[in-house]
């Protein structure tokens, strides 16, 4: 079976997730989007590398990234679920091994990633 890639919209804030309300208007969603083209077997290990290539504040040497998938309930509103964390330079230490199908990240989900 081959895997495709898919088009993940990442949004990163410092300190904290965004609220699901930011998420409520499509098109008007946080400014501090970056787009990675990954797939559902990436690892959050291989998404922080990621992350850190963008965000400054995810290379300080004690940084901790909370990752959250963000995406619609049955009423249409946007709900941001927290599913793993890792730190920026910590390798096996948090959830560096699992994966977003692991974790249930479907197609169309948006990814929070909230540095402290």
């Amino acid at each position: 079976m081959q895997t495709c890639p898919l088009l993940l919209r990442v949004f990163t804030k410092v300190g904290g997730h965004h609220q699901n309300e930011e998420f409520a208007v499509r098109g008007k969603e946080p400014k501090d989007e970056v787009q990675i083209y990954t797939w559902k077997d990436a690892t959050l290990r291989e998404l922080t590398d990621l992350v850190k290539e963008v965000a400054l504040a995810a290379r300080k040497r004690n940084a901790r990234l909370s990752f959250a998938f963000v995406y619609p309930d049955k009423h249409g509103r946007f709900v941001v679920k927290e599913v793993g964390s890792t730190f920026s330079y910590g390798h096996g230490r948090g959830d560096d091994a699992k994966t977003l199908a692991e974790l249930g990240f479907q197609i169309g989900d948006y990814l929070s990633v909230a540095i402290y």
